[in-house]
């Protein structure tokens, strides 16, 4: 009996143990997720219709690329490359040979001034003192000057008396035989830039602002490339604005090279290294354009001195021009003296040598320094400036 008991009892004992393993498995089991649902059939809507090649079975053909397919007509896309910055062209200038007889017309506007007037007086029935007054009046108005003026009337006085008729032509021929011996016809009036020991030629133009010095400059390289020389600029003029910047828009024109210098930098410091430019590249020719500094300022005439001191360490100045504005009279003749004081001037410039000019200042200067005219200016054209020629500029002054 007892053994039946122990028999249940472990069979009530191991069911309670399988019961409990089986609970605790059940409750470490988790639910497996819902499976996703199946995407839906879609259903391609109907082909449109094709005709023609287009409603064929697709078949393998060969394909072309871009480059090879032919756009439709019209005109081609052309892409347009970057534009390239060319240099200014070269202009020829004129030649210089009979320059001024060309602009004869627009110098013989100022003969209404000296010449006529001096033709109308002594055609005159009878030449009194008052009439002789009138003539020397006459010249002093054209800025001839005094002494020219004396000398002029009392040569005139005597071959008048001698002569003893004065029909017009008689007079015309008179007045240009005394003109052309004040003005002179046996100086020589050559701009010197063909030294025979060296190259290149070295030009300093001085002058006071507002006579066209740099425009000057510019035009006289023109006068030499035209007759066949190859020059340099020197912008030594570095204390009025954008001066340096004209100066190499007139050399650019024809081919000439600038040297210049930062604003308000040394100006014999750019007068030296464009002579040093010059002799390297082997020109013929340089020119210096100075700053156009006031007569009256002692100073900066002092730097003027020092400009040529400084360009003749590489070889002597052969010409100091002086740049003068023919419409100032008596003043340019002032600022003549103290620039000569200054620096050897050894030619002379008359700008502004047309209309507005009084002509007799060409005999006046002269006969202040001591140096001939050897070029004028007559216009504001590019080729105005021409060689000074004596008998041209006294036709043009009396008429024909």
């Amino acid at each position: 009996m007892e053994t039946v008991i122990l028999a249940v009892v472990i069979a009530v004992v191991v069911l309670a143990a399988l019961g409990g393993l089986l609970v605790g498995t059940t409750r470490r089991k988790k639910p497996l997720p819902p499976p996703p649902p199946k995407a839906p059939d879609i259903t391609a809507p109907p082909a449109e219709p094709h005709v023609g090649e287009e409603a064929e079975t697709p078949r393998d053909e060969p394909r072309r690329t871009i480059e090879e397919v032919d756009l439709p007509g019209g005109p081609a896309v052309v892409i347009e490359e970057p534009p390239v910055v060319e240099a200014p062209a070269i202009e020829i200038p004129e030649p210089t040979a009979g320059r001024l007889i060309r602009l004869r017309a627009r110098l013989s506007r100022s003969q209404n001034a000296l010449g006529q007037g001096l033709l109308t007086l002594l055609s005159r029935e009878h030449l009194d003192e008052e009439t002789w007054e009138e003539v020397e009046d006459t010249l002093l108005t054209a800025d001839v000057g005094v002494m020219p003026t004396q000398e002029l009337v009392e040569r005139l006085r005597e071959r008048v008396k001698v002569l003893g008729t004065r029909t017009p032509q008689e007079l015309r021929g008179l007045l240009r035989e005394e003109l052309l011996k004040l003005i002179g016809t046996d100086v020589d009036r050559t701009v010197k830039t063909e030294p025979a020991d060296r190259k290149p030629g070295i030009v300093m133009v001085v002058g006071v602002n507002g006579t066209g010095k740099t425009t000057t400059t510019g035009k006289l390289a023109r006068v030499l490339v035209a007759d066949g020389r190859t020059v340099v600029l020197g912008a030594a003029d570095t204390f009025r604005a954008a001066a340096a910047d004209q100066l190499q828009t007139w050399g650019e024109r024809v081919g000439a090279y600038t040297v210049r210098g930062p604003e308000a930098g040394d100006p014999a410091s750019v007068a030296f290294d464009a002579v040093k430019e010059g002799k390297e590249m082997g020109v013929d020719v340089v020119l210096i354009d100075t700053a156009g500094r006031l007569h009256t300022k002692t100073g900066l005439m002092d730097e003027l001195g020092k400009v040529k001191r400084v360009v003749e360490k590489h070889a002597p100045l052969d010409e100091v021009l002086l740049v003068l504005d023919a419409t100032t009279g008596q003043n340019g003749l002032v600022q003549a003296r103290v620039f000569a004081e200054v620096v050897d001037i050894s030619g002379i410039v008359l700008t502004k040598l047309d209309g507005t000019a009084k002509g007799g200042i060409v005999i006046a200067v002269q006969r202040e320094l001591g140096v001939p005219v050897k070029l004028v200016g007559l216009g504001e054209g590019a080729d105005d400036l021409a060689p000074f020629e004596p008998e041209a500029f006294v036709d043009a002054l009396i008429g024909d």
